[in-house]
């Protein structure tokens, strides 16, 4: 067929960028060409209108084995040998328009950018978003989401072991799934995705090819419309029990010494991972499509190049170690195939039934080659004014404050998330002791080492919303906290950064304040950036909505001894309750103000970044004297569920006094960052007060742990037991 720039812009393919296709071949592309400058060139692909501010964001530390855009995922030293490899990525179109599937090879997807690099993965993490609860579209798309995942993750063998979930009216159409996962690997031991060797054999194997993912990557990379059900053929199909076949065939692989580089193929399929592959090591490949295993007969030669069929690998080896490879792959059971030679042209060539279909410079294809980088124009949101008017002022203190806790602990973003996590085996496949304890990041043990992993997710888009630079700031800031408040120490970030169409100047703000806020934040905290993910056109033509700017965190911690480890739950009766970090009359953005008010536009709340890096070192410090019996940072709903929650575990009560000089509401409701409620033994009380005073931070004394019931200021607001059963049932009445 003719192509022409018509063809390029059915295929999403700007007119400028296919002239410098042409410039760059030198010819007019034939649609096989054409279709892999597509995808390569999508934003999904090549975050051509990311690229310029991700390259802003600090990627160095004494820990960094693999900086952001190295290899697949982030790699960091935690000690003993080892080092830890973890990534987050989205799923969201594919799980806008069918769920399970959607859910589950996000899920299959991130794993295997674990385990191409070598490291065996021991857990996994999720953030999904979706509208409101009442909803039959949101039920149906959580049933969905949460069962693939689930499905997937415990079929393959590794643990669930965290996560958070959101309900927003902007995510009604456009829901976000957000998959993480973290491995091991011995250092010195990993998988580069490189493609050294002209003469190496290329190879192929897991899965056949089928139609399933065709344009998936350029598919994630356009709004939801009312047709957007057409593009099922985009959304894969995975398959968790091949998977496992995969991990273990790659791990006794990688043990000979016979790969080269090694990476999965995930968005664009067989198109990224040679293009990417090539590029890296300046080298090219000769790839014959027909030797490709497919489900199907017939597949046309771009069809074979697009698809993004589940639970394949892209494996370079040593010439000459064919056979032995070979052994271990039909051992397991597994498709495989050579399809091609590592060559030193410098190109892609692609042969169908020994005909040139597709012959395109590598570098070309790829980030920081070929492929357009835009600045793209911002501007502040239009929103922004109506935020300004606010006036916490003209809010009046509930005289029923009791009535205002009932409601709080039943609210979708507070309430326990327990209905989704029981479909989670947060225990399969590994000895992760400690994972379980109630605790405000995730742990697992590292085996044969004293040393654990926290890990957490977080992200409060409301805030993000309010204010992009400051939000994103807290979204890193209380995922390190976190991950303090259990003991160890914050090491490294990655990120899922779900937003708009960049093309609105808007959203392309909201975008860039939330680069600059992370990269403040994760300087000041000593967490580089080891990569993640950009999940642009998030906004429907349906009703023009775009979801809130949702910068998802993941952050990974060490926790050096099994002593240092710290729980949220109450432990003892009479146990004091300290308050650490500043105390103030902020009800913005809270869930308090948006539910109970009904104010839906508001700044962030109280934050300040030096006093959050002084809370968190504090924090550490005193966990590791061995003088804090409970740690639990305060989030969504306030002071008072934080008690609430931290009173759950063993139904213990409380009784706390509140300060004169400030607002009642907000001290209880308030959602003002940097602030930690600690619990200790009535003896360490003084010495741990004079700790943190020593530090310049605000400390109070708020009450005691007594009793079963929660009392404010001599009122008793109620037995603990009944917020329980309201927190732990919201949900679950609702999926019923």
């Amino acid at each position: 067929m003719q192509v022409t720039v018509e063809t390029a812009k059915e295929l999403g393919i700007l007119p400028e960028e296919f002239d410098k296709i042409k410039e760059v071949l030198g010819r007019t592309p034939n649609f096989t060409e054409l279709s892999i400058y597509s995808v390569m060139w999508s934003e999904h692909c090549s975050y051509k209108n990311s690229i310029v501010w991700l390259k802003t964001l600090p990627k160095d530390s004494d820990r960094m084995l693999a900086k952001a855009g190295e290899e697949n995922a982030g790699l960091v030293d935690i000690g003993d040998g080892l080092a830890c490899c973890f990534k987050i990525e989205s799923h969201n179109h594919p799980s806008a328009i069918e769920p399970y599937q959607g859910a589950a090879t996000g899920v299959g997807g991130i794993n295997r950018d674990i385990f191409s690099m070598g490291a065996r993965p021991i857990a996994q993490l999720n953030s999904l978003r979706f509208g409101k609860l009442e909803s039959d579209r949101t039920k149906w798309l959580m049933r969905g989401v949460v069962k693939g995942i689930g499905d997937y993750g415990n079929a393959f063998g590794i643990p669930t072991v965290g996560g958070e979930v959101y309900f927003e009216d902007c995510y009604h159409t456009n829901n976000l799934v957000n998959a993480m996962s973290v491995g091991i690997v011995e250092v010195g031991k990993t998988v580069s995705a490189s493609a050294d060797g002209p003469g190496n054999p290329v190879y192929i194997f897991g899965a056949a090819t089928g139609k399933d993912g065709i344009h998936g990557a350029a598919f994630a990379s356009k709004d939801i419309s009312e047709d957007s059900h057409e593009d099922l053929p985009s959304v894969q199909v995975g398959d968790p029990f091949w998977e496992k076949l995969i991990l273990e065939a790659s791990m006794e692989i990688i043990a000979t010494g016979a790969v080269i580089g090694m990476q999965d193929m995930g968005a664009a399929g067989i198109t990224c991972s040679t293009a990417e592959m090539s590029a890296k090591s300046q080298t090219g490949m000769e790839i014959h499509l027909d030797r490709v295993p497919m489900r199907q007969p017939d597949l046309k030669d771009w069809e074979i190049l697009l698809s993004e069929s589940q639970e394949r690998m892209l494996v370079i080896l040593e010439k000459g170690r064919e056979k032995e490879i070979e052994n271990i792959l039909e051992k397991w059971d597994l498709t495989f195939a050579q399809i091609g030679t590592v060559t030193d042209s410098g190109r892609v060539q692609y042969y169908m039934h020994g005909e040139l279909c597709a012959d395109i410079p590598a570098e070309s294809l790829v980030l920081g080659g070929g492929a357009p980088v835009y600045h793209r124009e911002y501007r502040e949101p239009a929103y922004f004014k109506e935020i300004e008017k606010f006036d916490a002022n003209a809010i009046e203190v509930p005289s029923d404050l009791k009535a205002v806790a009932k409601k709080m602990v039943k609210l979708p973003n507070i309430a326990s998330k327990r209905w989704i996590y029981r479909q989670y085996d947060s225990m399969v496949g590994t000895i992760n002791q400690g994972t379980n304890r109630p605790s405000d990041a995730s742990l697992v043990k590292i085996r044969d080492t004293e040393r654990s992993i926290a890990m957490s997710v977080d992200c409060n888009s409301r805030f993000v919303y309010a204010n992009p630079e400051v939000g994103c700031a807290i979204a890193v800031s209380e995922a390190a906290r976190n991950i303090v408040c259990t003991g160890a120490e914050p090491v490294a970030v990655t990120n899922c950064l779900n937003f708009g169409n960049p093309y609105n100047p808007e959203v392309y703000y909201q975008f860039v304040g939330s680069i600059k806020g992370m990269k403040t934040a994760c300087v000041a905290l000593n967490t580089p950036v080891t990569g993640g993910n950009v999940s642009f056109y998030n906004q429907s033509t349906i009703d023009g909505t775009a979801v809130f700017p949702t910068p998802t965190i993941g952050m990974v911690g060490i926790l050096e001894k099994p002593n240092h480890q710290m729980t949220l739950n109450f432990k003892n009766e009479g146990d004091v309750i300290l308050l650490v970090g500043p105390v103030t009359d902020d009800i913005a953005s809270s869930q308090y103000l948006v539910n109970w008010h009904g104010v839906q536009k508001s700044p962030a709340p109280y934050f300040d970044m030096d006093i959050e890096r002084r809370v968190q070192q504090a924090i550490l410090k005193a966990i590791r004297s061995g003088l804090v019996e409970s740690a639990h940072d305060i989030s969504e709903g306030g002071l008072l569920v934080n008690l609430l929650e931290s009173g759950f575990t063993f139904g213990k009560g409380f009784e706390i006094s509140t300060p004169s000089g400030i607002r009642k509401d907000a001290f209880l409701f308030g959602e003002g960052q940097s602030r930690v409620v600690l619990t200790c033994k009535a003896t360490y009380a003084e010495a741990l007060k004079i700790q943190f005073e020593e530090k310049g931070l605000d400390v109070m004394e708020i009450g005691a742990v007594q009793g079963t019931t929660a009392i404010v200021d001599g009122e008793i607001f109620g037995e603990i037991n009944d917020y329980r059963e309201d927190y732990d049932t919201l949900i679950e009445k609702a999926m019923a």
